[in-house]
This record gives C-alpha cells, structure tokens and sequence, in this order.
C-alpha cells in the first residue's frame, strides 16, 4: 500500500493531464481474458504486419558493428541528410538536415512541438475529435484547446469556422491528417483555407501527419509545403504508422528556427535523443523499397471495405474513410451514450471498441473500430454484432 505525505502534491502543471480512457477498454478486455472469455479487439492502434525484415536487419548490422554509443542527440546524419531528401520529395517541404530532429516517436515530437510554443493561458485550435492525447499535451503546457467541429466545418466552410473560434489569445492551430479517429483526409483547398487564416492572425501551426502513408481517396498535403507556411509549421511524423515500428519508438519533427532549437533543447534535457541502432534502422526504413507501404495501404483498403460493408448491414451511418485505419461510425441508432453502446457490444458481442466522445465532445454517437486487424476477426466481428444487436 501507497501513503501520501501530508501537504505533498504533484507541479500544478499536471493538474490538467489525465490518463487516456482507452486504457478503461483494455483494462476490462484483460479482465475479461482472465476469465476465460473472448474478445475481439477493434479498440487498438497498431497497425497489423510486423516490422520489414530489411529494417530489423540493419538494427542488427548496427549492434554487430557496434553502433551503440551515444549518438548526436538531434540524429544520426545519414538519417537526417535522407529525411530530408524525403520531405523535399514526398512532402514538398524544403527542409534541410538542420531543421529536423529524430525523437522517440510521434509522441515526443508532438510534445516537443508544444512546449516549444504554448505558454499558459494561450489558447489552441484544433479539429475535432482528435486523438486522445492532444488535449493532455496542450493542458500539459497550461494552454486551453479550443475545439472546432471538422465535420461541421468542412460544411460550412474552414476558414470561416476557424475564425469564428478565434480569440485574442489564439496561438496555434493543430491540425491532424488523415485524421484519428474519422479517418478524414482534409484536402489541399480546406489545408489552404486554415493556411490563409495561419497567415492573417500570425498563428503557428502543428501538424500532426502520423497516417501519410495511409491514404485511399485524395492526395496528402503537408501544410508546410504551401505558400508561407513553411516558417510557421512545425511538422511530427512517426516511423510507428508508415512502417509497423510501434514499438521501435522513432519518429521525427522538422520545423524552422526558432521552433527547431527549442525541440532539440527539450530532447536534449529529457532523453537525450534516440537509440543509436533504432535510428540505423530508421535509415533502412526510410531509403529502402516503397513496396511495403503500398501493400500495406491495399490491404487496410481490402479491411476498410470489409468493416464498412458490415457496420452498414446492422444500420450502422458510415462512408468509407479516406485515410488512416478507422472507421467512426454514427451509431445513433442504437443509443445516444456511446460508453454505454461500446461497453453493451463488449459484454454482448465480445467486441471491443472505443466510445467516440473519448475523442472530444463531437465524437458523441459514433464508435470507433479499428480495422487493422485480419479479414477474419472482422467478418466474425460483424456476425457477432448481428447477434446482439
């Protein structure tokens, strides 16, 4: 047992962080497990194929040959030199090696992003529903999000949504796509509409573009790469979506001064930078054959449809997703609290996902199932669903 010292309490900062709700999910999934039941699992993020051996390979080259000293806490230079060769080519962003740093995934480049660039009291536009996390992120600075409907906006128009939400406080707009957890692809027009607004009120923004490689319908934009928006972005990628490398922990930023050099301070008095070998590996992931990311996108297509299909036949309001590997249906139909829809499937069905207003007050109503898992667990998903509902 735990005791508190009297009077002892936590930085005030971490009074606006929490722990993610979808470990409320995981938590019952397990309990169920020891009881002997069977779930099966939509609830999760991973995507589902196992790191390319190519890439596992040049790990162990690097621990044969002894690359496992400490290394430059930015990044190794072949790593950052061929990041910055791929977002020249695949992101129309003129980033040279100095403006990127490698980090430990996605998350630590959001992190860094940040507290780079809210001060306490700003306040923080972002689409909603977002993931999870973001809004921990913005409280962890002692910033305040302010939430802006993406479905109602991309009907009513960005700019004008965006600037309705504007304050005298606004600092930064956050901007994730494809979007966790709709799977929304937000388009060049709607990417350039938030840039003009950027522009005029001299925001900063921070992309969070994890899912690029995973995209069925349009075309991904880095808003970094249009007209002016360069010097104010700064961009986080991750290694975990496009290479099935969650739990290799690597991801990358990359973003002009001054942003660049207050992410490399934060990495520098956390970390340290990142594991010498995960970043030779990186380096094979990243100059290697594209194949795997394309395969990968035609297989979460072949899922995609799969779930769709099915969530449709048991009434389930839902279109294909453009991108990244969720399906966010309106389940409405089957009640208005969505715990309460997610934990009767569960204790019903066998079926594990998530309740959609985890993901911000817009995701009300709607579920959150992820289709990153065999062909199989979905079709016996659905039929275990039709049993129940």
């Amino acid at each position: 047992m735990t005791t508190q010292t009297s009077g002892i309490e936590l930085a005030d900062r971490l009074s606006a962080v929490g722990f993610s709700e979808i470990v409320k999910v995981r938590n019952k999934i397990l309990a169920m497990r020891e009881r002997g039941e069977s779930v099966l699992q939509f609830e999760g993020g991973e995507p589902f194929p196992n790191t390319p051996d190519h890439i596992k390979d040049a790990c162990v080259r690097a621990l044969a040959e002894n690359q496992t000293r400490y290394a430059p806490s930015s990044g190794i230079s072949p790593l950052l030199e061929a990041l910055s060769e791929k977002l020249r080519r695949e992101n129309g962003i003129p980033a040279s090696a100095s403006d990127i740093i490698v980090v430990n995934g996605g998350m630590q480049a959001l992190f860094a992003a940040f507290q780079s660039v809210v001060n306490p009291g700003d306040d923080v536009l972002m689409y909603s529903p977002y993931w999870t996390s973001v809004r921990d992120l913005i409280g962890l600075t002692r910033g305040k999000p302010v939430l802006v409907d993406t479905v109602e906006a991309r009907r009513d128009g960005i700019r004008a949504s965006l600037e309705a939400s504007l304050t005298e406080r606004t600092r930064v707009i956050y901007v994730n796509t494809p979007q966790n957890p709709t799977g929304i692809v937000l388009t060049r027009e709607e990417l350039e509409a938030t840039a003009a607004v950027a522009r005029e009120h001299n925001l900063i923004v921070i992309s969070d573009e994890a899912y690029e490689h995973v995209i069925y319908d349009g075309e991904h934009v880095s808003i970094a790469s249009l007209d002016g928006m360069y010097e104010r972005t700064i961009t986080c990628y991750t290694f975990s979506k496009s290479y099935a490398m969650t739990g290799w922990r690597l991801g990358y930023a990359v973003a002009p001064e001054p942003f660049i050099t207050g992410m490399k301070k934060l990495t520098l008095t956390s970390t340290n930078g990142v594991s010498t070998p995960t970043q030779w590996a990186g380096l094979a992931a990243i100059t290697g054959p594209n194949d795997f990311t394309y395969w990968c996108r035609d297989e979460y297509r072949r899922r995609r449809d799969l779930l769709v299909s099915g969530l449709q036949s048991l009434g389930f309001e839902i279109e294909p997703p453009a991108g990244a590997f969720y399906a966010f249906p309106d389940a409405r139909a089957f009640g208005t609290d969505s715990w309460e829809i997610a934990n009767r499937l569960l204790d019903r069905a066998g079926v594990a996902c998530l309740p959609g207003v985890i993901f911000g007050p817009e995701g009300e109503g709607h579920l959150r199932f992820s289709y990153s898992t065999s062909p199989e667990t979905i079709e016996r998903g659905i039929e275990a669903l039709r049993a129940v509902l």
